[in-house]
């Protein structure tokens, strides 16, 4: 991010003072040597080369590691201006990274056959870019019956493997290099329409097709009840397959939708430990807390109480810390930030009137706070001045003197 539009830590009310000094309970380890992990995959020595005496600051202004939302459509038109206003401010105060939630879905573009929209992602687009929000494309195709349109249906073998690449095809093509990766298929292990109509070799077909728009696509699988462990097995079988077949893929995709309004956290580390094994970056896609499996999904859930709404705020501070500390995992992406647009309301971090959350508190503290570096002192008799840094960019400050630099694990 550029100065203009870097991460910011928000001014804490007297609610929040009081919530950090509980959040801090909540920082004991999840696992033995939780925040050694941290600190060895999140962390490095960053130093300064300055003159003996010189007086030096160091000023974190982003993140390295993903800490991303979804983008809902109402950014672009449903909402009131007022509202429109104040997502796109909280989204930049919150979040350095992006997912379109449905702008990109096929039968969100193009319900009727023929008529595209673009405006959508277009709109997004330009948000993003112009903050220098990395955004993700979820997803080029989605093959569970429902999500398929009815005229796509109505095809036969080969009309639908032409259209198929024509889809494909212009859609990487006309957004060249903007998007940093998209969900190539999604939701495979759970149904995938195409590959019962058109055989076991479509997703190598559509990754080539995707290749053909923009030869330097990335490529992620996206899948849900995976760190649950419940679909894990299945999920790396199909990895192992496509990888077999010669798909590129660039990333492996896993939601936080299915939980309940609590997670098993030793589950949580060893499904991250058994996808890591492929050596692909791993991104937590979806995340809800509390998720899918909660009695908070439902057509009238019931309002948490206060004692309620920091029990969940501990519980998204733990996930986010097993993920964190997971050197696989390079980011991870809320579906849902703001009551007006979440389809389980109780995991917002904003009520419909922008009120903050305990959850908010216990997110900004992780993030703004106790994994954010801020120091200062004198370069040593060598010249130099170092400090035990998260990685990102930050703004280094000397005699008065500034300039921005990238610090990364690479």
């Amino acid at each position: 991010m550029n100065s203009s539009n870097k991460l910011r830590l928000p001014a804490l009310s007297c609610l929040a003072i009081v919530l950090q000094l509980t959040f801090f309970s909540y920082a004991l380890a999840q696992y033995p040597g939780i925040e050694k992990d941290i600190a060895a995959n999140r962390k490095g020595q960053l130093v300064i080369k300055a003159k003996p005496g010189d007086k030096v600051t160091v000023e974190q202004l982003s993140h390295d590691f993903w800490f991303g939302a979804a983008i809902g459509n109402g950014i672009v038109g449903g909402w009131s201006e007022a509202d429109k206003k104040t997502y796109k401010e909280k989204f930049l105060e919150n979040f350095n990274s992006a997912v379109t939630e449905n702008a990109v879905k096929w039968l969100s573009m193009e319900r009727e056959k023929g008529n595209v929209n673009y405006a959508t992602i277009d709109t997004i687009l330009s948000f993003t870019e112009a903050n220098n929000i990395p955004l993700r494309a979820h997803n080029l195709f989605w093959g569970i019956e429902k999500f398929v349109q009815p005229w796509v249906k109505e095809m036969n073998d080969e009309e639908l493997r032409q259209t198929l690449q024509t889809r494909a095809e212009t859609v990487t093509a006309k957004y060249k290099g903007r998007f940093v990766e998209y969900d190539l298929n999604n939701e495979m292990i759970h149904g995938n329409y195409y590959e019962d109509r058109l055989g076991s070799d479509i997703t190598k077909q559509m990754a080539q097709w995707a290749r053909n728009g923009d030869p330097d696509i990335k490529l992620f699988l996206n899948d849900y009840d995976i760190l649950t462990g419940k679909r894990l097995d299945d999920y790396m079988a199909q990895i192992r397959f496509l990888l077999k077949q010669g798909v590129p893929l660039a990333g492996i995709g896993v939601q936080g939708h299915l939980h309940t309004d609590t997670f098993d956290r030793a589950e949580l580390k060893r499904c991250l430990d058994s996808l890591a094994i492929f050596n692909l970056p791993i991104r937590i896609t979806e995340f809800n807390m509390p998720g899918q499996r909660s009695k908070y999904l439902s057509d009238n859930p019931p309002v948490m109480t206060p004692a309620q709404e920091l029990e969940r705020a501990k519980e998204m501070a733990d996930y986010y810390r097993i993920c964190f500390a997971h050197p696989a995992v390079e980011g991870i992406l809320m579906w849902g930030f703001w009551e007006g647009n979440n389809w389980i309301k109780a995991s917002s971090l904003y009520k419909r009137d922008w009120s903050p959350t305990p959850a908010l508190e216990a997110y900004q503290n992780l993030i703004f706070k106790e994994w954010w570096t801020k120091a200062s002192g004198v370069a040593n008799k060598k010249g130099e001045y170092a400090v035990s840094a998260f990685y990102g960019k930050y703004k280094i400050t000397i005699n008065g003197v500034s300039k921005e630099v990238n610090f990364t694990g690479q």
